[in-house]
């Protein structure tokens, strides 16, 4: 690394809490509860990428967070086919999130890494996902304690990239970006917009991007080690 690290900045889905597994067991469950008879591997993947776009247009400030609620759904739901009314697309969507914690794997060798990091460095966590449903999962999944501070980008007002979202963090850890690493698996968001503002870079690599010369690329977290 460039500079001594003193602060490791986190993402938190796609990162450390397994969103896509936990993200199926939620439907799989509120399918369920709901009566509806789909495919849920069907369904599934046609939500993966629509609800990818979608908060890509969130991020932009494209689509509003209730937009981003519905849509993903919708759209999903005439993608395979399936005819479902407005008030069941509403009631899942809220379903979706008062039972997304009930699920909380983690990504292979979160504990082991935060456990080796947190005597060496102040961990936090930056997320651009819903502030009533982060702090659920990290508590549920027991890794709330390894962060000193979480900032979300609804309390901050802006989303990564946006560099205001990381010079707050920056702010709420007092610490520089000179010495603050970020770690993520989205290279719009986590890395290119961390770099913007003089962070140092982990692109964790799970959506198989193609290589690029954003900072180094990890497959695996414990691979984090080779750099901290």
């Amino acid at each position: 690394m460039d500079n001594p690290i003193t602060d490791v900045f986190f993402d938190l889905d796609h990162t450390l809490w397994d969103f896509e597994r936990n993200s199926a067991l939620t439907f799989e469950k509120i399918f369920k509860q709901r009566g509806l008879s789909i495919g849920l591997t069907e369904f599934l993947e046609a939500y993966t990428p629509i609800n990818m776009a979608y908060w890509k247009l969130y991020r932009e400030e494209k689509v509003s967070k209730p937009e981003l609620r519905y849509q993903r759904l919708r759209k999903s739901f005439d993608t395979v086919g399936v005819s479902v009314s407005d008030t069941v697309i509403d009631g899942l969507a809220e379903d979706y999130i008062i039972h997304l914690a009930d699920f909380n794997h983690l990504f292979p060798y979160t504990d082991t890494i935060l456990e080796y990091l947190k005597p060496k460095y102040n961990l936090h966590i930056i997320t651009n996902g819903f502030t009533e449903i982060q702090s659920k999962k990290m508590s549920k999944s027991g890794i709330r304690h390894y962060f000193d501070q979480i900032i979300d980008s609804e309390t901050v007002g802006v989303k990564k990239p946006n560099p205001l979202i990381f010079n707050a963090a920056l702010d709420k850890a007092e610490t520089t970006a000179a010495s603050s690493i970020m770690i993520g698996d989205n290279l719009e968001a986590d890395i290119q917009g961390a770099r913007k503002v003089g962070m140092q870079t982990l692109h964790f690599n799970v959506h198989n991007d193609e290589p690029h010369v954003h900072g180094p690329i990890i497959n695996g977290l414990h691979e984090i080690k080779q750099y901290l």
